[in-house]
């Protein structure tokens, strides 16, 4: 079952906006190639200090594996406060709206 997963954190505000798209193309390339992976939507908001992403994985054991592997990475970028969450997504329901959940 496609899973959404979840990653939000606090990132020092002068490494987002273009140098985060700048310094971060290796990081975006590299996470095509997790397994598992589907898509990844970025998110900051350099008012508030947060940055993250909204991913989506083929299943739970994926998402799992990499939330957990990414927190570590994004703590050695800079990152505090990081949160992961993991949700079934509800597919019927994302149909009728149009949401992207498969590759």
């Amino acid at each position: 079952m496609p899973t959404l997963l979840q990653i939000d954190f606090k990132f020092p505000t002068e490494m987002m906006g273009d140098a985060l798209t700048e310094g971060a193309k290796e990081l975006a390339n590299s996470i095509n190639q997790e397994p598992g992976f589907i898509s990844k939507i970025w998110t900051e908001n350099a008012e508030t200090g947060e940055a993250g992403g909204i991913y989506v994985f083929t299943d739970k054991a994926f998402a799992e594996q990499y939330a957990h592997m990414h927190s570590q990475r994004v703590a050695a970028m800079g990152a505090t406060e990081i949160r992961t969450k993991i949700f079934d997504i509800n597919t019927t329901l994302t149909d009728i709206n149009r949401g992207q959940y498969t590759a």
